[in-house]
């Protein structure tokens, strides 16, 4: 169980955030909602243990994070970080298998299992094609699923995605919001932001809305997302509109010419 408690966060000498509490258990999924420099990344780096908590506290299966040793966060832990270029180019492959270090020693080397794992890992996602290919030479969608790749690759039994689907076609957001539900039913608990409330619905158990860095709301998305709670996120008119079998879509209320 990854859990939060009257989490503050933010920078040194600036807090951003706080008040955040939630515990996440195996086989959940929870979304994180909020607007550009609303926080989410920071309290993500401050949940992973790259930023140090201003307050409140942060624990893996009860015990406290800072406590842990690194290496053993690492392998508990899986980080999909937002997409980037990649300053070297090194290939698909080796990338994802960077995955894998975690459960390596100082000076072993990957093994059968290892490279077996991360092939597993670029195969789920479709993009088995790009072993081969430098990572600095790829698409930004390609990127950003060659690093969920890496992610997965690591085994982890906590998965803490900032933004997934950035940059990724309808598509490649589908198959990712499909393999976040897949890792839950088997027993991975998963944490992802995005700035798609329909991802919410689609994907997640619960979604927690942060709005100027404090907890706007946690549930249910049903529950939560609606259209005061959007508009308070993001300043602009939106309706939840109920389609299908219950399922929901958020429509912005945007006036016709």
């Amino acid at each position: 169980m990854l859990e939060a408690d009257a989490l503050a966060f933010g920078f040194p000498g600036r807090t951003v955030g706080r008040g955040v509490s939630f515990a996440l258990a195996r086989g959940e999924v929870m979304c994180v909602l909020g607007p550009n420099g609303g926080g989410k990344t920071t309290l993500f780096r401050t949940l992973l243990g790259l930023l140090p908590a201003h307050g409140g506290a942060v624990r893996l299966d009860g015990t406290a994070l800072a406590a842990l040793p690194r290496a053993e966060v690492a392998r508990r832990i899986g980080y999909v970080p937002q997409a980037h270029s990649g300053y070297f180019a090194f290939a698909v492959c080796e990338m994802v298998l960077m995955g894998r270090t975690a459960h390596l020693g100082a000076f072993a080397v990957p093994g059968r299992r290892d490279r077996e794992v991360a092939e597993r890992a670029l195969a789920s996602l479709g993009i088995a094609h790009l072993a081969d290919r430098p990572f600095t030479g790829i698409s930004a969608g390609e990127r950003q699923l060659a690093l969920v790749a890496r992610a997965l690759a690591q085994e982890p039994a906590v998965l803490v995605m900032d933004e997934p689907t950035a940059s990724l076609d309808f598509g490649n957001q589908v198959r990712v919001l499909g393999r976040i539900r897949e890792l839950a039913a088997a027993g991975m608990a998963v944490l992802f932001s995005t700035h798609d409330p329909d991802h919410a619905f689609l994907a997640a158990g619960r979604a927690l809305l942060l709005a100027e860095g404090r907890p706007l709301a946690i549930g249910a998305p049903r529950e939560v997302i609606r259209p005061d709670t959007l508009a308070r996120m993001y300043h602009v008119a939106v309706r939840v509109v109920t389609v299908g079998a219950g399922s929901h879509t958020c429509l912005p209320d945007i006036a016709s010419p």
